[in-house]
């Protein structure tokens, strides 16, 4: 299994980059997360490297971060979610956003990535809202609800909040009580918040 490649970009795409390591050209997919963060390299780069071996192809999928190679590696360890499918989550999710998309349980923005079904995004969800860890920048992000508005959701967390609730068990709550109900007021979600939490 190959760790990283050092080298220079030779050709860079939003979906593979081919990089030239000590004479030899190899093509390694990539997310449009990290091609956003090549675009900001001169010289040798270094990717670091998950490597898939089918009976057609030996494929090397290439990512800036180690965060990146991490939520990469859970995403297909879900039954039903490929290579593909996941450098497409990922092309479409920054990772914080997919963190805060997984822990609160939010399957509809999931569902908008294309190509995932609401089965696929649930089985998302379940399989590994446990196993991952949200970073702080994850934690500052909002769960997606339709015709919700910032300032009614921003009302009601920091009202959780203020009252000592922790903040991704305020979200959580906050998320189950606008999908049942997108128009609730500040003040009711709150009550209900509370009741849940």
């Amino acid at each position: 299994m190959y760790e990283y490649i050092k080298g220079i970009i030779t050709e860079n795409t939003p979906t593979y980059v081919a990089i030239e390591s000590s004479g030899i050209g190899y093509m390694v997919n990539i997310s449009l997360n990290t091609f956003a963060s090549l675009q900001n390299c001169a010289g040798e780069v270094k990717l670091l490297l998950h490597e898939v071996i089918r009976e057609d192809a030996w494929v090397l999928y290439g990512f800036f971060t180690a965060r990146e190679r991490e939520l990469f590696r859970e995403l297909i360890g879900v039954s039903g979610v490929g290579p593909g499918t996941a450098i497409l989550i990922l092309s479409s999710l920054t990772t914080a956003e997919l963190e805060a998309t997984i822990t609160s349980g939010d399957h509809n923005r999931l569902k908008s990535v294309k190509g995932i079904g609401a089965k696929t995004a649930q089985r998302i969800i379940v399989d590994l809202k446990d196993k991952i860890k949200p970073s702080d920048e994850a934690l500052s992000i909002q769960p997606s609800v339709p015709g919700l508005t910032n300032e009614v959701y921003d009302e009601a967390l920091a009202a959780l909040t203020a009252l000592g609730f922790a903040r991704p068990a305020s979200q959580k709550a906050l998320r189950r009580i606008f999908d049942a109900n997108p128009v609730i007021k500040v003040e009711a979600a709150i009550k209900q918040a509370l009741g849940m939490l």
